[in-house]
This record gives structure tokens, sequence and C-alpha cells, in this order.
């Protein structure tokens, strides 16, 4: 960042390499989301099949078609916009439908039109307020569409209808941290969020306390 003091590239770029390990670790075994950087338990619903078959399409070339490459964003746009058009057709007579609502928002989140999604998502949560998870996914769409204000303001909501959502304290614990630079936050988050989880597996609550300790360490450098 433009702030950061020149004398100290080797320091940031250790703690860069730090951050990007434990936000790994965590996603992998922790199982607790932001949008695509960390997949939640309980997403509101799953990327289609197709996306995911595309994804997963194999390469061509010598690897004989065992290895396997990315679609670009273009071509997953093309895929959830075949598998949109039902819905949408279906939405003009049904608008308060909150399965297909939600549908709708996770094709948009699967092509990271992260503003589309929100909207569609907003709209679900309108019928129905008090889905956290459709709210936890909705923060993380707004947080990366730069509002990060919005995004702790919509997981404050979802705690006030389930304090203990292990999901919406980790992600609210992650924007504190990322978006705020708020560790001290983020950290009285995380903590908060192993005093009301205690059925958390050993492996998560290590990899939780992990991450609280690199984030407590930069705190203090």
């Amino acid at each position: 960042m433009a702030n950061e003091p020149a004398t100290e590239p080797a320091a940031v770029s250790a703690w860069q390499a730090r951050q990007v390990y434990a936000m790994a670790v965590i996603s992998l075994a922790v199982g607790l989301a932001i949008g695509y950087l960390f997949r939640g338990s309980q997403s509101p619903a799953p990327v289609p099949r197709s996306v995911v078959a595309a994804r997963q399409s194999p390469a061509s070339g010598s690897m004989g078609g065992m290895a396997r490459q990315m679609p670009t964003l273009e071509q997953m746009k093309e895929i959830a916009d075949k598998k949109l058009a039902p819905l949408l057709e279906k939405l003009k007579s049904d608008p308060n439908n909150s399965d297909l609502l939600i549908q709708a928002g996770s094709l948009y989140l699967s092509t990271h039109e992260f503003k589309e999604a929100a909207g569609y998502f907003e709209r679900a949560l309108q019928v129905d307020p008090k889905n956290v998870a459709v709210r936890t996914q909705m923060a993380s769409c707004l947080y990366y569409n730069g509002d990060v204000d919005g995004a702790i303001s919509q997981l404050q909501q979802s705690l006030r209808y389930d304090p203990k959502d292990a999901n919406t304290l980790f992600n609210l614990g992650m924007i504190k941290w990322q978006g705020k630079q708020d560790s001290k936050g983020a950290v009285a988050t995380w903590q908060q969020l192993l005093k009301l989880n205690p059925q958390l597996s050993a492996d998560r609550k290590a990899n939780l306390q992990k991450l609280i300790a690199e984030v407590q360490t930069h705190g203090k450098s």
C-alpha cells in the first residue's frame, strides 16, 4: 500500500505471505466464508453444475486431457446467463419467490457480478429477513463491491437474528481486519466466535486461533 514505509518491504512481504497462508488454512479447515475467498458451510444455493463442469473441463495439450483449466469470467458468465434466463422468466410471474431470487443471486455471484448478486439477495431478504445465510452472502457481495460499511451493517443485522452464527462472526472479523484495518476488532470478534461455538472441531479451533495469533502479532509490530 502507498502508506507503507519504504524501509520495511521485507517485513511487509513476510506478513502478506503469512496472511495468505492463514486465510487459505481457514478457508479449508474452518469452512467459514467471505464470498469466493471463503466458501461458507451455509451458502444459500450451490453453484450450478454446468458452471462447476466448465471449471473442471479438460485442457488440451501434452497432458492428454488430464490437466484442468479454469474458464474465464466471460465464459462463466455465458453459462450463468443461460441458467438465468428461465429463472428471470419465472420471476416475472412470481417476483417474491425467495428460492428463485437466491438462485439468481448465486448465479451472479458465481461470475463475480457482485452488485447484481447483492440486488437479488436483498430482494430475497425482503421476503425472508431472518435468512442469516443469505444475508451473510449479501454482505460478502457488498464487501467485494467496495461497500465495506454496508457489509458490516448486514453482518451486524445477521447477529441480531443469530448472535452465535459462526459464518457471520468469522466474516465480520475478516472485514474488520481487511476492510477497516481493525485488528483488535477482528480478534475480539473471532474470540467471541470461539466462545459462543464450543462445538467447533479441534482443527477448526486451532486454525482460527492461529489466525488470531498472526493478526495479534502483526498488530503489535
